[in-house]
């Protein structure tokens, strides 16, 4: 489980959010919350944050009380992916998937979203995905188990020339990343649970995952995430603790709440995880 922060007030009302759930919502039996308690202590939780110097940011995650992190790194050179690996060994914490995204504009609604964000659009394609693969690289120097993105909205239509570009697209992704033994995840938000499941078994790669964003999957309207985890759930490997509700304006997406706010039921989610 993952929390989507970036700085001190985030990271300590998430953690607030992780520990005190069981008080926001109510449970039908004691074996429900016994259930509930396991799964929470099987769970590893970790945060996402940004790394431009290895040594200062690796040391916020521990300082912030977390062992694992998610982040999106500044430079792939040797000397950040060596620096990564001295600061995780020095403060004991492990670097999970890198967020690798861009370069390019990626706006963030349902109107331009889909011209600007992740592998479909075309004007953007040869330099992202040169750009993931350096990422993928980059995997082996700091210690990443592979790389998260957003990968774009994944047309519903299989016959859509966009969807069969994609997929042979990732077919070539994924087959680099395999042969460096690194992963590749999906974060869902622009597609339909059931687009994503097609598009991963189409590519038909060993190494491909899911980071389930609950909260996504309701800001860009496209599936209750108890339902989306249903969907995909043989594939997902992490997720992001994120609240929110469905669009009301057609061009942009809904609001995000506070955990527990929103919409996201989480002591479902969790016990089906």
């Amino acid at each position: 489980m993952y929390f989507r922060t970036m700085d001190r007030r985030k990271f300590i009302s998430s953690g607030i959010a992780a520990a005190s759930l069981p008080a926001f919502y109510s449970f039908s039996n004691n074996r429900e919350m016994e259930g509930y308690k396991r799964a929470t202590q099987e769970m590893t939780i970790g945060v996402i944050t940004s790394i431009s110097n290895p040594e200062e940011d690796v040391k916020k995650v521990r300082d912030f009380g977390f062992g694992y992190f998610q982040a999106g790194v500044a430079e792939y050179t040797s000397d950040v992916g060596n620096g990564i690996l001295r600061a995780c060994e020095k403060y004991l914490v492990t670097p999970l998937t890198l967020v690798c995204m861009g370069p390019g504009p990626y706006i963030w609604n349902l109107l331009e979203g889909p011209s600007t964000v992740g592998l479909i659009p075309r004007e953007y394609r040869e330099e992202r995905i040169r750009h993931l693969k350096e990422g993928i690289d980059f995997c082996n120097i700091s210690g990443f188990s592979g790389v998260l993105a957003h990968f774009g909205f994944i047309p519903e239509n299989p016959k859509d020339m966009l969807y069969v570009e994609f997929i042979g697209i990732m077919k070539d992704i994924s087959d680099y990343a395999l042969k460096q033994g690194k992963d590749i995840y999906f974060e869902t938000g622009q597609e339909t649970p059931v687009t994503l499941l097609r598009a991963i078994e189409d590519i038909g790669s060993p190494n491909l995952f899911v980071n389930l964003d609950v909260g996504n999957l309701l800001l860009y309207g496209k599936a209750n995430p108890l339902d989306g985890l249903k969907v995909l759930a043989r594939y997902v490997r992490s997720l992001h603790a994120k609240d929110a509700d469905y669009p009301t304006n057609p061009n942009k997406l809904g609001r995000e709440y506070p955990i527990p706010e929103g919409q996201v039921d989480f002591p479902a989610i969790i016990l089906k995880l």
